[in-house]
């Protein structure tokens, strides 16, 4: 999971992450990492608009937002 945390801040990559919070509720975020420290990071939140640090064993999937722009003809 680390290694799909690094690669995500090292290319500026939004993710899509099913979130354990400290009271056992499993929430859906959208983020963009910003640190990695030891075993959390810290990460723009889309879903609650602010930074916010995040427990790296917490996170229960996460997968890379792929933006897909459609041709015009």
């Amino acid at each position: 999971m680390k290694e799909k945390l690094l690669k995500a801040m090292r290319y500026g990559q939004l993710m899509d992450v099913m979130y354990l919070s400290r009271s056992g509720e499993v929430t859906k975020r959208r983020i963009k990492v910003l640190k990695l420290q030891g075993e959390s990071f810290q990460a723009y939140c889309f879903t609650r608009h602010a930074k916010r640090t995040f427990l790296i064993e917490n996170i229960l999937a996460c997968i890379p937002v792929m933006n897909r722009k459609k041709d015009i003809i």
